[in-house]
């Protein structure tokens, strides 16, 4: 695939988290004035009996608040699947953060990308030539744990005797706050490594050429079989010529030379392998999907946030 195309995957993973975050936030109801049991009894002493005027106070106070909403009945608390939904929504982005970050140490690992430079920066203090992709591995780490939070909070809820007891109050009080602030740390951290990206094209042209002739043999295939080859025939040739080819590179550190066996197999003799061999013919829709998924997707959420953009984002994970 393209860089561009595997870029957008993740922009695509972080598109649908917004959305959810959107979601969540769009419809929030408040536990409101329901009193310590949930009955609203104290309210109802207050104004003697007069439940229009309970009811008109809560409404007044949510909209005080802000809120989008109240529940039209709770117990003592409001009800705790509730946090279940907010680290759930959170858990996603830790969901997308951890494959982008693990996508960027494996092409870290192959030398095809790099995250930003920092003077001074030490990869290891007994091996210095090290440079590893230490923001990517510390949001893959912190994505971990802010993807635990949810089955946490779902055990919360799920746990709730009655009305409620204080084994709920007790690990929410960490849960929640702490899950907010992992999700902003995490994307601290991928903003900071986005602006600063490195790629290395020679690298993946070098990594490109090695694998392409494997890469091709589905198209090397369907041509001779266009040109009157048998199928089964071909498709059993390129079989073993591969494994051969395979074995040579893995085991002998060798150049593959899967080309030079399908172009001296009479088999492949009317097929034009070089051409087939051209990368762009690999690639389809690529380019295209990318530009779609940025029209489409990214440019009007780009311009709903634009006075966001190009916020500050000091590093202080």
């Amino acid at each position: 695939t393209t860089v561009g195309k595997r870029a957008a995957m993740w922009c695509q993973d972080f598109v649908l988290s917004l959305k959810e975050l959107e979601m969540r936030r769009s419809d929030f109801p408040l536990r409101g004035l329901k009193g310590a049991t949930g009955t609203q009894a104290s309210f109802l002493t207050l104004f003697n009996g007069d439940t229009a005027k309970v009811d008109d106070l809560e409404r007044r106070f949510v909209q005080k608040i802000g809120g989008s909403g109240h529940f039209p009945i709770t117990g003592q608390v409001y009800p705790r699947i509730v946090d279940t939904q907010i680290t759930g929504s959170l858990g996603l982005v830790a969901q997308a953060a951890h494959k982008m970050c693990n996508d960027v140490r494996f092409l870290a690992f192959r030398k095809e990308m790099d995250e930003p430079d920092e003077d001074g920066k030490v990869g290891s203090t007994a091996m210095a030539y090290k440079k590893n992709p230490t923001f990517s591995e510390r949001a893959t780490g912190l994505s971990r744990y802010l993807a635990s939070l949810p089955g946490i909070a779902a055990q919360t809820a799920s746990a709730q005797f009655l009305e409620r007891t204080l084994d709920d109050s007790s690990n929410r009080r960490i849960v929640l706050p702490e899950a907010a602030l992992t999700c902003d740390s995490i994307l601290l951290i991928l903003t900071y490594v986005a602006r600063g990206m490195k790629l290395y094209p020679a690298m993946i042209r070098k990594h490109l050429r090695d694998e392409l002739p494997f890469m091709a043999t589905d198209a090397i295939l369907m041509d001779g079989v266009m040109k009157g080859g048998d199928r089964q025939k071909l498709h059993e040739a390129i079989r073993a010529h591969s494994k051969e080819a395979g074995r040579r590179v893995k085991e002998l550190a060798l150049d593959n030379d899967l080309v030079d066996r399908l172009k001296g197999d009479p088999l492949f003799e009317k097929v034009d392998i070089d051409a087939v061999l051209d990368p762009a013919l690999h690639i389809g829709r690529a380019p295209e999907q990318v530009v779609a998924f940025i029209d489409a997707c990214v440019k009007p959420i780009r311009a709903k946030y634009a006075a966001t953009l190009g916020m500050n984002a000091e590093m202080k994970v």
